[in-house]
């Protein structure tokens, strides 16, 4: 099919199919060549013969007679791109790699379903995962030996590529019972851990929220926010399920936790403060020095904590870090036809972080000396650098060392006069900053990722009453729909350059459920509903598990691996299970549906075992079981859709924090959704044609009523 040459390069007879292609490697190129990940590609001109994940590496593998080199990674990955330049870019250590192994190269991001089994697998033989993940195994699939990164040379403890890759070629062709005996060990010990997650026990404990909420008290750093020590991650689920138990229980501390650690969070280093958007993390304990990649995922999440915050406190604060996280993501991340792009590096020619971080001179030769004197107060900007890494380059990272109502009180300067200037200051150097050289996005489009966002971005436009963020939620949605299913009508992974390809897992089709529902609360077109049903109806299908409950990862159409793994572990993102969880309780809420909240039950029972163990680790499950103890409340609004008294009273119901409740719109006119769901036809407006809401619990309904402050009180919200 290719053409090569004698050391087994892809001759590229037409160049033109480079376009898109980020490294000049000459002539010669891997077979990565013609892969769509970023990532990928990124490494298609290494001197290592990388093959993609697939039949053919496989095949190579039993006809030489080589073990597998498996390297996962993502283009993002700021540890992937050091190994790569010391080792992949390096023709001494490829010669090595080629002649001893057939080698793979994975996206983690295109294939989580991969990348969780040998992450467990890595875990299980190191104790600890991480990215670059390197697995060595044999053509079966099955591993004996595991770490992350490792250098060229051999540096304290940590072996090297050129130690390392002889060593395991000499006990493949010398001792090689040995590595098959471990590779078989590993993969036993692999299977049985899977199968004892999926053991079905009595139930979760009726204390379980509680738990959770005492776990994350335990834990909480007063002193800075957020859960432990550094390194420290946003999580915002957490916070999102703290919110609710607050809701739930009153416990003003579960609010407090909440609260410090979103404004510390935006307050710091980890918070980009020109161009906005949050960092993967924070190294320190004080959210000051960020690892600067920007995940869409952490975006999404983000966006719903902050929201929950707003409404739960009514400051403007979390409602404007909201859509500063839009701006960015409308600005940055968006494609043209509408979906969001996975990430941007955290490096900028070749240095991580260099893209965002300042001189004091930089800030003064943009602003003046008189501005740039107050910039620099107010954002600890200082002339030897404001971290530790920063002494060396004098370089700042930009974050207020105090909240702008005290430097307005400090500087006897008016609250509004000075936000004035901090924005114009802002601007000035985010202008500035658009001449750098920019981090390197990694554009693909993934599916389960854009159905956060799209949940976090129709949210939000419900909530801000923001049509600019309505209409781009919409645009995505139906880009999914359009670009992203196949002529089955299944979900697919990922789409770039005109190419949409590759299984989709539990994760793609409970997060764009999650994002149809919210879709659906926000313009209340039915066939976003549907949707929902249809998708929810194939998951079940094809990724239920019929014997212990709870979804599989991949359906019973994907690539049959190792193990098939189920999780409903709530780590970076919420798991498919826990999001699953949710989104069963409201569609049974929403479509009368109770086959639909047993599944959610079956669910909290296939992990009961984790749960009542460890709760804290589930922080997204435990919203959903929030849901199922309840109260709950089913809001059926009769009234015509452009209709400005329907409009204000879904306005009215959207600005108070109702975590446990779906909302229907049933228009007179919407014969669809009526013919669809007939039950509906018995909720009317007023004889006059005023619309009236119906406030519904434990399968019962309040007298309709046109007045807000009676349906708020129905809602538990009245004086």
């Amino acid at each position: 099919m290719y053409q090569y040459n004698e050391n087994g390069r892809i001759i590229i007879p037409d160049r033109s199919i480079l376009d898109t292609f980020p490294k000049d490697g000459g002539e010669y190129f891997n077979r990565l060549v013609f892969e769509s990940s970023p990532y990928l590609l990124q490494h298609a001109a290494n001197p290592v013969n990388w093959y993609p994940w697939g039949d053919e590496a496989f095949e190579a593998a039993l006809r030489e007679d080589k073990p597998i080199f498996l390297s996962i990674g993502y283009t993002t990955c700021h540890w992937c791109h050091v190994m790569e330049h010391e080792s992949f870019e390096d023709s001494t250590v490829a010669a090595l790699m080629n002649d001893a192994f057939i080698c793979i190269k994975v996206d983690r991001e295109e294939r989580p379903d991969i990348d969780n089994v040998y992450m467990s697998v890595t875990q299980m033989i190191t104790g600890r995962g991480g990215w670059p993940m390197t697995v060595i195994m044999t053509p079966e699939k099955k591993p004996f030996f595991a770490g992350t990164y490792f250098p060229k040379e051999t540096r304290g403890s940590r072996i090297g590529m050129m130690e390392l890759i002889p060593r395991i070629q000499s006990l493949w062709q010398s001792d090689r019972e040995k590595l098959l005996s471990d590779a078989e060990s590993n993969t036993q010990r692999l299977q049985s851990v899977n199968t004892t997650n999926s053991e079905e026990s009595a139930g979760i404990n009726s204390t379980v929220l509680e738990q959770g909420f005492q776990t994350f008290q335990q834990r909480f750093d007063s002193e800075y926010g957020g859960f432990g020590s550094a390194p420290k991650f946003p999580k915002a689920h957490d916070y999102s399920f703290l919110l609710r138990y607050w809701k739930k229980t009153g416990n003003s501390q579960s609010l407090a936790m909440v609260e410090k650690s979103l404004t510390e969070m935006r307050s710091g280093g980890m918070y980009d403060q020109i161009g906005y958007g949050f960092h993967r993390y924070s190294t320190d304990t004080e959210w000051l020095v960020p690892h600067f990649e920007k995940m869409l995922y952490d975006q999404a999440i983000l966006v719903h904590a902050y929201l929950d915050a707003y409404l739960v406190t009514g400051k403007e604060d979390y409602a404007q870090t909201v859509r500063e996280i839009m701006d960015y993501i409308l600005r940055v991340m968006t494609s043209p036809e509408g979906g969001f792009y996975s990430a941007e590096d955290a490096d900028s020619e070749g240095e991580e972080g260099k893209f965002y971080v300042w001189t004091t001179s930089e800030v003064e030769g943009i602003l003046g000396e008189k501005d740039a004197t107050l910039f620099n107060r107010v954002f600890e900007i200082k002339s030897n650098g404001n971290f530790r890494d920063g002494h060396a380059t004098q370089t700042n990272i930009p974050h207020p060392a105090s909240s702008l109502d005290v430097w307005s009180e400090s500087l006897n300067l008016p609250s509004d006069e000075l936000t004035r200037q901090i924005d114009h200051f802002r601007q000035s150097l985010f202008e500035q900053r658009e001449l750098r050289v920019h981090p390197q996005k990694d554009d693909k489009i993934l599916t389960d990722w854009n159905g956060l966002m799209i949940s976090a971005m129709a949210r939000a436009a419900q909530v801000l009453h923001d049509e600019k963020l309505e209409n781009a939620s919409v645009k995505a949605m139906d880009f999914i729909l359009s670009h992203l299913i196949d002529e089955d009508g299944n979900l697919v992974k990922r789409y770039r350059n005109g190419v949409s390809g590759i299984h989709a897992t539990v994760e793609d089709y409970a997060f764009v459920i999650w994002g149809l529902m919210e879709v659906y609360e926000l313009t209340f077109d039915v066939k976003y509903l549907k949707k929902a049903v249809e998708l929810s109806d194939y998951q079940l299908a094809h990724f239920w598990d019929v014997t212990t409950g709870g979804f599989y990862f991949t359906s019973d159409e994907s690539e049959e691996l190792l193990v098939r793994v189920k999780e409903a572990y709530d780590g970076a993102i919420p798991s498919g299970n826990s999001v699953s969880a949710m989104n069963f309780l409201k569609l049974g809420r929403m479509l009368s549906r109770p086959d639909y909240e047993v599944i959610s039950t079956q669910i909290f029972n296939a992990f009961s075992t984790q749960l009542n163990r460890s709760s804290s680790g589930f922080s997204q499950m435990l919203q959903a079981i929030d849901f199922s103890q309840g109260p709950t409340f089913e809001i059926l609004i009769a009234g015509k859709i452009d209709d400005d008294r329907t409009i204000r009273l879904i306005n009215e119901i959207r600005s108070v924090f109702l975590p446990n409740a779906v909302m229907i719109l049933v228009d007179p006119n919407d014969t669809e959704l009526i013919s669809w769901l007939p039950h509906l036809q018995y909720y009317h407006e007023s004889d006059g044609g005023e619309p009236l809401v119906y406030v519904c619990q434990n399968f019962t309904c309040k007298l309709p009523t046109s007045d807000i402050q009676s349906v708020l009180e129905q809602l538990g919200l009245g004086k």
